[in-house]
Parts: C-alpha cells; sequence; structure tokens
C-alpha cells in the first residue's frame, strides 16, 4: 500500500506541474492515472485482487461516490432541478436511461446465459451511467449546441444518482454472500433504505444550507471555513445515513439538491445575499483528487481483468452499450421534441463512460460472491470505460466535427445565382 500510495502521490504531483501544456495536447489527468495505474498493475499484480476486493477498497470507493454525487447536484446552471432545460432532462432520466438499462439487461441474457439477471443488472447499471471525466471539453466546445451540451451536463450529473438505488437493490438481490433474497425481501430492504436516505438527505442539505447562510450574514464565517463545511456536508451526511442505516449515495445526491436550492433561496427573492462561487473549490478540487485515485485504481483492475484474455460475449456488450443501447433509446426519448435529428444524434453518441462506471464496478467486484459474477463485473467496466476513452476522450472532437458539419450539396446541384434567395 505504501507504495502504491507514493507512485500516487508522485504520478499526481509530475502531472500538476506540465497539466496546461498536457491538456494543449488532450491528454487529462485520467489518462495519466490509468497509464501509471497499467504499469504499476504489471509489477503488482498479485496483490491487485487483493487490494480491490477489501473493505479498506470498499469504504473508499463509497465514500468518493458520496462526494462525487454531491458536486454533481450543486453544479447544475440555472435555478431549476433539472437546468436550464427541464424538459431534455427529464427525457435523458426518465426515459432513455431506464430503456438503456432494460436493454443492456435484455442484450445481457443473450450474451451471458449463464449469469443471472440480477447481476446482468447490476452490470447494466455499471456499464450505462455516462460521465464527463473521459471527455470533458465536450461542455467547452461551441460547435456543439448550448442545449446539447447542457442536456449532456445535467445526465451526467444526475444519472449515477437516479442509477445508485436500482444498483443497492441489485446488490442485496443478488446477496453479498452466498445468501440469495427474493425480489420481495431485497425490495423491502431497498426501500427503508431509500427513505432513510431521503429524509436524512433533505433535513441534512437543508439545515447546513440555512445554517451556512444565517452565519454568512452575521460574517461569522470566514472563506476557508466556508470551503471546509461545504467539504465535510456529503461526508457528513453520508456517514449519518450508513449510521442509520439508509443509503448513503442517495443522501448525498439529495442532501446535495437540497443545499444548493437553500444556498440559492434569498438570492431568488432579491434579497441581497449571493452565495460566493469559491465555497464549491476545496469540495471540486478534493473530487478531482478522488477521482484521480479511482484513475489509477482502474488502471490497476484492467491488468487484473485483461490477464486472462479477450471474453467475447462481455465485449460485446460493453460495445453495444457504448452505441446502439445509448443511442436507440435516446432516439426513442426525443421523438416528437424540438431538437433537431443532429442534436439528437450527438446527444446519443456523445455519451462518455468514466468514474460513475469505475467505482459502481469496484463496489460490485467487492460485493459479490467470488466467482464469474464479481469477475464479469470488473471485466465490464474495463472494457466500458477504455472503449470510452477511446470512442468519446479520442474521438469526441472528431465525432463533433462530423456531427456538426453541414450537409454537402448534392454534385449535381448547380450553384446558386448571387440574387436568388434560399
Amino acid at each position: 500500500m505504501t507504495f502504491v500510495l507514493i507512485v500516487i502521490t508522485a504520478v499526481t504531483a509530475g502531472w500538476a506541474l506540465v497539466a496546461r501544456g498536457l491538456e494543449r495536447g488532450h491528454v487529462r489527468a485520467p489518462v495519466v492515472l490509468v497509464v501509471a495505474g497499467i504499469v504499476t498493475g504489471l509489477f503488482t499484480h498479485s496483490q491487485i485482487a487483493v487490494t480491490l476486493n477489501s473493505e479498506i477498497a470498499q469504504h473508499v470507493a463509497e465514500v468518493i461516490l458520496a462526494v462525487l454525487l454531491f458536486v454533481d447536484a450543486t453544479e447544475l446552471p440555472g435555478g431549476r432541478l433539472f437546468g436550464n432545460a427541464p424538459g431534455t432532462a427529464a427525457r435523458t432520466l426518465l426515459v432513455a436511461l431506464p430503456l438503456s438499462l432494460a436493454a443492456a439487461v435484455l442484450l445481457g441474457a443473450l450474451l451471458l446465459p449463464d449469469l443471472p439477471v440480477v447481476v446482468l443488472l447490476i452490470i447494466a447499471c455499471v456499464i450505462v451511467p455516462t460521465d464527463l471525466a473521459p471527455a470533458e471539453t465536450l461542455v467547452r466546445d461551441t460547435r456543439i449546441a448550448a442545449r446539447v451540451r447542457e442536456a449532456l451536463n445535467v445526465e451526467s450529473g444526475y444519472n449515477d444518482g437516479v442509477i445508485s438505488p436500482v444498483f443497492l437493490f441489485a446488490l442485496i438481490l443478488a446477496g453479498s454472500t452466498s445468501q440469495t433474497h427474493t425480489p420481495l425481501q431485497a425490495l423491502g430492504t431497498a426501500v427503508p433504505f431509500a427513505v432513510k436516505a431521503l429524509v436524512v438527505g433533505v433535513a441534512l442539505g437543508s439545515l447546513l444550507g440555512w445554517l451556512m447562510t444565517a452565519a454568512d450574514r452575521r460574517q461569522w464565517m470566514t472563506g476557508q471555513s466556508r470551503r471546509i463545511l461545504v467539504l465535510v456536508t456529503p461526508l457528513l451526511v453520508h456517514t449519518v445515513t450508513v449510521a442509520a442505516g439508509g443509503n448513503g449515495f442517495v443522501a448525498a445526491f439529495v442532501c446535495g439538491i437540497a443545499f444548493r436550492y437553500v444556498r440559492r433561496t434569498p438570492a431568488r427573492r432579491h434579497e441581497g445575499h449571493v452565495p460566493d462561487p469559491t465555497d464549491f473549490r476545496l469540495v471540486e478540487d478534493a473530487g478531482s483528487i478522488m477521482t484521480m485515485c479511482m484513475w489509477f485504481f482502474f488502471g490497476n483492475a484492467t491488468v487484473l481483468a485483461l490477464s486472462d484474455g479477450i471474453h467475447l460475449p462481455t465485449v460485446l456488450l460493453c460495445l453495444a452499450a457504448l452505441t446502439v443501447v445509448r443511442l436507440g433509446p435516446i432516439l426513442f426519448a426525443f421523438l416528437g421534441s424540438d431538437l433537431t435529428r443532429r442534436e439528437r444524434l450527438m446527444i446519443g453518441a456523445l455519451g462518455p463512460r468514466g468514474t460513475t462506471s469505475i467505482v459502481f464496478g469496484l463496489l460490485a467486484f467487492n460485493a459479490l460472491p467470488d466467482g464469474p459474477a464479481a469477475d464479469t463485473a470488473l471485466y465490464a467496466i474495463t472494457i466500458t470505460v477504455l472503449g470510452s476513452v477511446l470512442l468519446h476522450g479520442l474521438g469526441s472532437t472528431p465525432l463533433a466535427r462530423l456531427l456538426t458539419a453541414p450537409p454537402t450539396a448534392p454534385a449535381s446541384a448547380s450553384p446558386a445565382s448571387p440574387d436568388k434567395v434560399d
């Protein structure tokens, strides 16, 4: 573990020193940490499974996901629940996302018939949710329509929060040991988890947001103390919820929504108090560091997953998840919308996978009994994220150019005269 910490910190420090130059070449931190993880994994192959499949690794992954869910819930533009375009976000999250999960499970049943349906649902929860980490430049690419970029941003921020209750339900149903549960037993466990999470998340998120606003008005806080409060909020909410027997992921996500809403309430009422946007910089930077660690361990997991060779059915499932399993439901969800055909294609084609898949995959690998189910979950995150890095990370710019290029005129068409209006 000491060696791993030295490698992670040294590589992160090296990346920080030359980050601007690397970004000019479209080489971002995830790529650097994945390469470091792969190289390190080649020399520590025998220890990877023990490291990943440990209680410490599980708790670390849970904390990282809680922080990321909180940050995602507080970063959305506009003052509405689904950002500036709630209709578009609702189509992606409430229509396309469930259809993609169902399609992934059905396709998995055809390609991996030996796995139980509940394990296929877990794998679907791992490979379906999008995350902009491998292709952050998408949200800044002005060639892409603003409403397309916002739809991708909102979906990336919300889909892990939407999927986490389904993921938890599937894990309970699969059983973390040899003991399995019926769907009703799993539902009877998952629903109280979710209810407790909603109560704790809304209560603590609203309370801490209100206390922070009140303390700000009385000038009791410093810039540093505000940043620290924002950082510890998801950690506190996650810990309290888990101690109360609830779902810490859902609580952190709901807490972020409630916290953001309460903090923005005075500004919406024109009461003069506007939250300082720098309050979230510490938690965002901490989340970035945590994400780098996850990308490093993903590099480790890649070595472990690919050590036994290529499993073609799982590869086909993951490639389908990146393409038709996403594109088909997106096109269906936007039937009748005011988005153009190209905008719909862009939302469907530009759906990268990243940290959410890695964290869900590592949690599944840790929670599932040793054997084909756990191994397939680990293999699935490896192929899906690597494929997304190639397709959406390296290929996002050419893909954006292709989808935003104006249609070419037929070769036989004669050029219009100067005085003719199209």
